[in-house]
C-alpha cells in the first residue's frame, strides 16, 4: 500500500505540475513578451522564447513617460481603481445584509426567497444584458459609473457564500446582544459582521478580480472615452489601422498587479474562508 500511495502521489503531482504549467504559461509569455517591441510580438507571438539581447524596458519606461498615451492608460487604471473599490465595497455590504436576513431570522417563505436568488445564478448574463442596457436607458443611467454599477451589485454568489458562512454562527450571539440592549442592526455591525471578516476576506478577492476584468457591460453602457476602465481602454488599442502592440503588452501586465496585491493582503482569510465548515468539531 505505501508502494501503491507513493505511485498515486508521485502522478498526483506530475498531473498538477502540468496543469499549473499550462495555466501559468500565458502570464508567463505575456511577461516576457512585454520586454519585447512591438513588432516582435507580431512576428513571434506570445512565446516563452528568451532571446535576453532583444528584451528592454522600453515599453515600460514608454507606459511611465508621461506621453499622450500614459496618460490616457493611467486615466483609464484610475477610473478601474474607483469602480472595483465601489464595487467590492457596496457589493459586500449590500449581499452581508441579504444573508443576514435569509440566515439569522425565522419568516414564512424564507427558503422560497433563498431559491429565486439562487435560481438567478441559472440565467446567463447575456440574456439580460438587453433587459437591463433598456432599463438604464430609462433610468438615464448611460455613460454613469451608477448605470455600471448597479446592475452587479446583489450578487447571488455573493449572497449564496455568505449564507454558507453565516450558517455555521451561533445564533445564541443574538440572543445575547439583545440581553446587552444592542438593536438588530447593531447586532449585525457590532457582533456577526467581525465574525464574518474571513468570508469578506475571501469574497473581497473575488468581486474585485470581478470588476476588474469586468469589460462587456462597462462597454455597453460608457459612452464617454474619458470614463473607459482599463479593460475598456487597452481593447481602444487594437485598430484596424494599428495597433499599440507596446504600450498594450506593458499596460496588460501592469494591470495584474491591483489584484495580485489585493490577493496577498487576503490570502490568510481567503483560504480561511473557503474551507470554512470543511471540518466539523
Amino acid at each position: 500500500m505505501n508502494g501503491k500511495n507513493k505511485i498515486l502521489t508521485a502522478l498526483g503531482t506530475c498531473f498538477f505540475a502540468c496543469l499549473c504549467f499550462f495555466i501559468l504559461f500565458p502570464v508567463l509569455a505575456g511577461f516576457l513578451a512585454s520586454f519585447r517591441p512591438g513588432r516582435e510580438l507580431i512576428r513571434r507571438g506570445l512565446s516563452i522564447h528568451t532571446d535576453f539581447s532583444a528584451m528592454t524596458l522600453d515599453n515600460y519606461k514608454y507606459l511611465f513617460s508621461c506621453n499622450a498615451d500614459s496618460r490616457k492608460y493611467f486615466m483609464w487604471f484610475k477610473n478601474s481603481m474607483i469602480l472595483t473599490l465601489l464595487a467590492v465595497v457596496l457589493t459586500l455590504l449590500i449581499c452581508y445584509f441579504v444573508a443576514y436576513g435569509l440566515t439569522m431570522y425565522e419568516y414564512r417563505l424564507k427558503n422560497l426567497l433563498f431559491f429565486l436568488v439562487i435560481a438567478t445564478m441559472m440565467v446567463p448574463f447575456e440574456i439580460l444584458m438587453l433587459p437591463l442596457y433598456q432599463e438604464m436607458i430609462n433610468l438615464n443611467l448611460i455613460n454613469t459609473t451608477a448605470g455600471v454599477l448597479l446592475p452587479g451589485l446583489c450578487s447571488a454568489s455573493t449572497i449564496f457564500f455568505f449564507r454558507q458562512y453565516m450558517i455555521s454562527l451561533p445564533k445564541e450571539l443574538l440572543d445575547a446582544g439583545r440581553i446587552d440592549g444592542a438593536t438588530e442592526f447593531g447586532i449585525s455591525i457590532r457582533i456577526m459582521m467581525p465574525i464574518t471578516k474571513p468570508a469578506f476576506a475571501a469574497m473581497a478577492i473575488l468581486c474585485a478580480m470581478g470588476a476588474w476584468n469586468n469589460m462587456l457591460w462597462p462597454m455597453l453602457v460608457y459612452r464617454d472615452a474619458a470614463k473607459f476602465t482599463l479593460p475598456i481602454g487597452l481593447n481602444t488599442l487594437l485598430t484596424p489601422y494599428g495597433n499599440n502592440y507596446d504600450l498594450l503588452i506593458a499596460g496588460s501586465m501592469f494591470a495584474i498587479f491591483p489584484v495580485l496585491v489585493v490577493f496577498l493582503c487576503f490570502q490568510k482569510y481567503f483560504i480561511e474562508g473557503m474551507t470554512v465548515g470543511a471540518v466539523k468539531g
